[in-house]
Order: C-alpha cells, then structure tokens, then sequence
C-alpha cells in the first residue's frame, strides 16, 4: 500500500476522467437491442483512440479460469460482478451493470455504474438507488482520521437500512499503478476498525446489492458471478482520493 503525493494524485485525474467519460458515453448509446459483444467493442475503440491501455483483456487472479479477455464487465440482471461480455442482446427492462478500469500514463482508475434499458422495474430502481445512497455515504467518511471500518459501516447501514443483506466478498480496493490493491474496503462493517485513513491513500469504493439474497455463484466461463437466488443485482463504483481538504472523487462523472 503506498501514500499518492498532490502531484501523483493530479496525474491520476486524466485516468479518472477518461473512465468517467467512457461510462458516461456507454450510458448514453446502451439500449434495448444492443449486444454486449458491441459494450465492450465500443469501450475498446474508446480506449485505442485515447492511448489509454485496458486493465481487465490480461488480467487472470487466483479465481479466474483464464484471462478476462475484454475490455469491460457488462453483468446483466441476475450477474452483478465481473460480467465477461459474450453474445446477449439487451431487452426492455435489462438491468445492466457496467464495471470499468484503465491505465492512463500508468495510473489506474475504477468505476462502475447500473441503469436500466427501457421501462424499469420499481425493485431494480431502488436497488441502484441504494447502491448509490451507499456510495455517496461512504464517500463522505472518507477523509483523513477515520478508518476503512467507518467506509464499511457507513455502507452497510445504507444497505441493511433498506432491507438487503450484504455481501463482505468482494469489495473495494487499494488503486494506483496497478488495478488492485491494499486495503480492502468491505461492504459491511464496524466503525473506527481497521486502518487509518490517511492523505494520499487512493480506493476504489464499490457498494453492490443482490434483491433477495447476499450468496453468489460463478458461471461457467468462471468469471460472471450472479445471485444464487436469481435475483437481480447492481453495483455502483468511484475511485477516491483521500485528501486533506477532504475526499477526492477521481471518476466523477
């Protein structure tokens, strides 16, 4: 884990900011019919043209099967993390989330976001709301004195305040030069644990929520994780800098 100086965390932003814009022009053209073979051949044309370079086509951890292979997740529905893109095109009503992570002169920044093509469930409305409500919570304890602990507590307490259970596997991470890092930031915890937050310190804070249930199972393609109750998910996600005149949202949109 490593501290950013002022002048580390302002060659960041450009990386924030062009993942911030590709999200943003996603949501923009993603409607019914779209393929999600054309998600990630439109992030990839939008990664070329901007020199940046992709942090998932190579990326292959402990749980992977094998490399990711694509530029961008696009979990759908019942999927809520770490969707490997594949022949699906999108219907009315399609939950979608749209996780995403690039290098830019070598620094990283991670966003994610959920919306709804076409007419929306209310349930999937709420569902993203909250993990937005959760984010923006967590965003506000980021700052200089508290501990990863308070971001974890600050999330959950949004989440199980609205009636949905938490799932501590996968969560927020240390950002820098590389996509994943020190400290794991829970989506669930207890106030004042864990370390200290201090100037410098760079994370990726993702709050994601399951409607019924906090299990998950992996398909196939040992990538896409979905609700072990077929429930739809959703994921909201800011890479944050945590600074002396307080939190800096690095993907900001």
């Amino acid at each position: 884990m490593e501290l950013r100086t002022p002048a580390e965390l302002k060659e960041m932003r450009p990386a924030g900011w062009f993942v911030a814009q590709t999200l943003a022009t996603l949501r923009q053209e993603v409607a019914i019919g779209t393929n999600l073979l054309e998600i990630d051949a439109r992030a990839h044309e939008l990664i070329r043209a901007a020199g940046a370079e992709s942090c998932y086509i190579d990326y292959h951890p402990s749980f992977g099967s094998s490399p990711f292979g694509k530029v961008i997740c696009t979990s759908v529905n019942d999927a809520v993390l770490h969707g490997l893109p594949h022949d699906y095109r999108l219907r009315d009503g399609d939950l979608v989330s749209l996780d995403f992570a690039v290098s830019v002169n070598g620094w990283v920044a991670d966003s994610a976001i959920s919306f709804v093509v076409g007419d929306p469930r209310p349930a999937d409305l709420a569902l993203i709301e909250t993990t937005q409500r959760a984010l923006a919570a967590a965003i506000e304890t980021a700052v200089v004195g508290n501990s990863i602990g308070d971001i974890s507590a600050a999330i959950g307490g949004v989440c199980r305040g609205n009636g949905y259970r938490v799932n501590t596997q996968f969560g927020g991470h240390g950002v820098g030069r590389t996509m994943h890092g020190d400290p794991h930031v829970a989506n669930d915890g207890l106030r004042g644990t864990g370390m200290k937050l201090a100037e410098g310190l760079v994370i990726a804070i993702e709050p994601w929520l399951l409607e019924t249930t906090s299990q998950i199972r992996y398909d196939p393609d040992g990538w896409t994780l979905r609700s072990a109750d077929g429930s739809r998910g959703a994921h909201s996600e800011h890479t944050v800098a945590i600074t002396a005149d307080g939190p800096l949202v690095l993907t900001a949109r």
